[in-house]
């Protein structure tokens, strides 16, 4: 069915983040009652944009059960009635704050785009951010605001040099079937890896002065596109060589092995320790204000109505 007469439809790319913990991961979950994904509860506080179509949101990057999301996008397509303006920007994302119903849950801009951009197809760069902690011996040993936020691993420290060097033999473009999970939509396991990085993080706000023996680490993957579980599977070899179980050596021969049955790959680092960190397009750089935004339009700043 064409647009209404007169009626204006215009195309947002939305950037978002959410804990979820509490999610069946972003895509929106259709005629379940138990399960629930980020996007069913984005899409119920669109439904107060009246927008003559409903709004479905089309996302950059799918994450699985538990995975969190510092910013990840998706685009919408609102139409507002005849003789409506299209809503700014600043006002389609407020008004999706105001109205979402979970508090792990948050829009944190959105820019006008054309009407034929596509979230997943235009992005030029996806980093996902792995988060762990050495020295947690016992899980009631984890901050409970650390819960869910991180791996924790029983070791007391991670040989980080042999970590930096096994992710050296990750980074090109190589078949990465070894590092695949069953269930990829793909038809090419072949990609690029442009960064693999082994770092301590400065350490969590929410460590007591008694709880100093943990220590914190990040691992950061960037690509243009991801396999199914790539970067969890990655995390946990790396893991893998910094606890002496791997020599970094064997990592290449994982990766050449194009095996993801091998007796190495059956390591998956759990979801909960996996952040989306940045999608990023091309012309609009690595912060989401270099979008130009297009004008509001006659009357200001207008309200959902």
């Amino acid at each position: 069915m064409g647009p209404a007469s007169g009626s204006v439809t215009a195309r947002y790319l939305v950037y978002f983040q959410y804990l979820g913990t509490d999610f069946n991961g972003v895509a929106a979950v259709r005629g379940s009652q138990r399960a629930v994904g980020v996007l069913n509860y984005l899409e119920e506080a669109a439904k107060r944009l009246n927008s003559v179509v409903p709004v479905r949101f089309t996302i950059s990057s799918r994450t699985d059960a538990g995975v969190h999301a510092l910013s990840n996008a998706a685009h919408l397509d609102v139409q507002r009635r005849s003789g409506q303006p299209p809503f700014s920007p600043e006002v389609l994302a407020e008004a999706l704050n105001a109205h979402v119903r979970h508090p792990a849950i948050r829009v944190l801009q959105a820019f006008r785009v054309p009407s034929d951009f596509h979230a997943r197809h235009a992005a030029t760069s996806r980093t996902y951010l792995y988060r762990l902690v050495t020295g947690c011996h016992r899980p009631d040993q984890l901050s409970v605001f650390e819960r869910n936020r991180c791996w924790p691993l029983r070791a007391d420290c991670l040989d980080v040099d042999a970590m930096q060097e096994a992710a050296q033999h990750l980074l090109g473009t190589h078949d990465f079937r070894a590092f695949q999970s069953a269930g990829s939509p793909t038809t090419s396991s072949v990609r690029t890896l442009r960064r693999a990085s082994v770092s301590p993080d400065p350490g969590s706000p929410f460590v007591l002065a008694q709880e100093k023996r943990l220590r914190f680490w990040n691992l950061e993957f960037e690509s243009r596109s991801f396999l199914y579980r790539q970067v969890r599977r990655m995390t946990a070899v790396l893991v893998a060589v910094g606890l002496g179980a791997l020599r970094p050596a064997q990592v290449k021969v994982i990766l050449e092995s194009r095996d993801p049955l091998g007796r190495h790959q059956t390591r998956v680092a759990p979801a909960h320790g996996l952040f989306l960190k940045s999608v990023l397009y091309e012309n609009l750089g690595g912060n989401p204000a270099c979008v130009q935004q297009e004008s509001q339009g006659p009357g200001g700043r207008e309200t959902p109505g």
